[in-house]
């Protein structure tokens, strides 16, 4: 498959993480599109990014994404101020950016450090920086909790990363950031029905 042969939110994410690329903004694909490609693949019409963005790259930012995406300067300089995130709308098909803001914490850090580069086709073109299958796992563990621990979605792609990675798995990694981000007996949990 080409780039413009991919399916849409596909097609959106190489392109945006190409232009994030060509600034020098470092980041990694992560959330949903990150653990489908962990785990069990399920559809999404949004993708999530993680992004080293600074003040200092606001403007050229907004000039660059300005005639493809609607963004709101405001709302990206807003996110920046406040270590949060911002939305992007591609117009062509109104996928749905939604940019997270690294700011200065730890593991934000270490994921866009060790994000792994995902040929998407055949074309060197076409490829992005993934979150690893340990942080995805971490970070989904973390809003499944903040989500009061409901989300079945949350917690069935966290046990299909453990089941499908298995052993590939970096266990110490996994077991030093569950300690530092308090989802210890989460992790405990999920890798019991993993294995079952």
């Amino acid at each position: 498959m080409t780039p413009e042969t991919l399916p849409d939110p596909i097609a959106v994410a190489v392109a945006f993480t190409s232009l994030l690329e060509r600034l020098g903004i470092r980041y990694v694909v992560v959330g949903s599109l990150a653990s489908s490609v962990h785990g069990e693949p399920r559809s999404t019409n949004d993708i999530d990014v993680l992004a080293d963005l600074a003040a200092s790259d606001v403007a050229g930012f907004v000039e660059a994404v300005g005639s493809e995406y609607y963004v709101s300067e405001t709302a990206v300089r807003e996110a920046v101020r406040s270590g949060t995130s911002f939305n992007v709308i591609h117009l062509g098909t109104a996928v749905k950016v939604d940019v997270f803001v690294a700011g200065e914490d730890p593991f934000d850090r270490e994921r866009i450090r060790s994000g792994l580069r995902l040929e998407v086709s055949r074309e060197q073109t076409a490829s992005m920086v993934l979150d690893t299958a340990e942080h995805s796992i971490l970070r989904k563990l973390e809003w499944y909790r903040r989500g009061g621990e409901v989300s079945e979605r949350q917690w069935r792609d966290v046990v299909a990363m453990l089941r499908i990675q298995g052993p590939a798995l970096d266990r110490s990694r996994l077991d030093a950031w569950a300690e530092r981000l308090g989802v210890v007996e989460l992790l405990k949990r999920a890798r019991a029905e993993a294995a079952s």
